[in-house]
């Protein structure tokens, strides 16, 4: 495959997106192509029939392929799922020479520290995502390397899952004939795909409605603070109108879709819809206003699960206001009159998010629709990932060619670090070696 190309995979509860995109000349996304298949082996964000999933995950891809026309090989994954946990964490370390300044390595060794943090049985940490530092005492340091001090401390936020569901995405990926380029957490890459900087900066929430999951990441001061994983989505809601009306999922999602709103005052009593009966039964008929009655209960339900996580975080202090409100994406966003609901239940600004903040201009609307948002967020990290392999490769190059002009006495010039690998690339690792290992 062609360098610059990337490919997300988003093995999401109701569909699975294959996803190809490359930079242009201006540093934005061009999608070249998208495959979509129904997702049948997954439950909740965790894939609970692997055939199935191999299945869906190799019909999306044959889509995209002949969309773009390029082979695909390598993908960047996204993992979400109701076994997504996250916790703070504290944690130190002291320096045993502290007339050196603080480098990448101590904050490695601060890192790793919190790696050994005992968890529960089958649970691995994803992400370590340092909030905020402490040299000596003094607080408040966002950055504190070229310091000097004995004592480094971190707050972090650390997000736990489990191995085995990775695990198991890892395999239905590998079998269906594809290599794991990279694992990525869904709300980050939700989030990058939707979020402005200047939104992280000033505080915001996005919540991810999927059909199986709702995600939610909160940022502030341009950092990761929260996020959370609800185990319901837009799959509820349909089961729920299914139940309430006696009809089929079909149906009951079609229903959603078209004449669905989370605001039951919208819709006026005579409203009816007619539903056809199954095999030459009467049709069905149905009232708007019932329709609508049976949504809000739901999604009132999930809002509020989201708003609980968004008080565990602490937005109602000064210093972790979320200035830019709330962002609503992913496919259950476009229910109607939810930006409404969202807004009277948590008192917070709220927006729809499409993934268009760094897709080329002239991108298909369907492509900057939010049911993408993930799959956007995946290219994007699947781009950066390439870069940072471009840079790590330049920076041997260039170590290896210093070490054979030594002979000459000339003038060392120091190459650019490549910037530190992040927990989900060694994560990745781990997950290759072990699929490697198991076969």
């Amino acid at each position: 495959m062609e360098g610059n190309i990337a490919v997300g995979l988003d093995i999401g509860t109701t569909k699975i997106v294959a996803m190809i995109g490359r930079k242009n000349e201006y540093g934005k996304v061009d999608i070249l192509g998208i495959g979509k298949s129904k997702s049948l082996g997954v439950h909740r964000g965790v894939v609970n029939n692997i055939t199935q999933t191999i299945q869906s995950i190799q019909l999306a891809i044959q889509e995209a392929e002949m969309a773009s026309e390029f082979k695909i090989e390598d993908v960047t994954v996204g993992i979400a799922g109701q076994h997504i946990r996250s916790l703070q964490h504290s944690d130190y370390i002291t320096r045993p020479n502290s007339e050196l300044v603080i480098d990448e390595d101590d904050i490695d060794r601060l890192i790793n520290q919190v790696h050994k943090l005992v968890m529960l049985p089958g649970e691995e940490i994803i992400h370590v995502l340092p909030q905020e530092y402490k040299v000596d005492g003094q607080a408040e340091i966002k950055e504190p390397i070229g310091m000097y001090g004995g004592r480094l401390e971190a707050n972090f936020h650390v997000v736990v899952g489990q191995v085995s569901s990775i695990r198991n995405i890892g395999r239905c990926v590998k079998s269906a004939g594809l290599n794991l380029e990279g694992i990525t957490l869904e709300p980050l890459a939700s989030s990058n795909a939707v979020l402005s900087q200047e939104e992280k900066e000033a505080g915001v929430a996005l919540i991810d409605i999927g059909g199986g999951t709702t995600d939610l990441a909160i940022f502030r001061d341009g950092i990761i603070r929260h996020t959370a994983v609800i185990p319901f989505g837009g799959n509820v809601i349909t089961e729920d109108i299914k139940e309430g009306c006696s009809i089929i999922e079909k149906q009951a999602e079609l229903l959603k879709i078209k004449f669905g709103s989370a605001w039951p005052g919208e819709n006026k009593e005579n409203e009816i819809v007619s539903i056809p009966g199954l095999r030459g039964r009467e049709p069905k008929e149905i009232t708007l206003k019932n329709l609508s009655k049976i949504i809000h209960a739901r999604v009132v339900e999930i809002i509020e699960q989201v708003y609980v996580e968004i008080k565990n975080y602490g937005h109602e202090e000064q210093k972790k206001k979320l200035i830019a409100g709330i962002v609503l994406t992913g496919g259950g966003s476009q229910l109607k009159h939810l930006k409404q609901l969202v807004e009277y239940i948590t008192g917070m600004d709220t927006r729809i998010g499409y993934p268009n903040e760094h897709l080329a201009g002239d991108s298909d609307d369907e492509v900057t629709s939010p049911l993408y948002a993930t799959a956007v967020g995946l290219v994007m990290d699947g781009l950066k990932r390439q870069e940072r392999k471009k840079v790590e490769a330049a920076y041997v190059e260039a170590v290896k060619e210093q070490e054979t002009n030594d002979d000459d006495n000339e003038e060392i010039i120091e190459p650019p670090k490549p910037v530190r690998r992040s927990f989900l690339d060694k994560l990745t690792d781990r997950v290759k070696d072990f699929l490697d290992n198991a076969e």
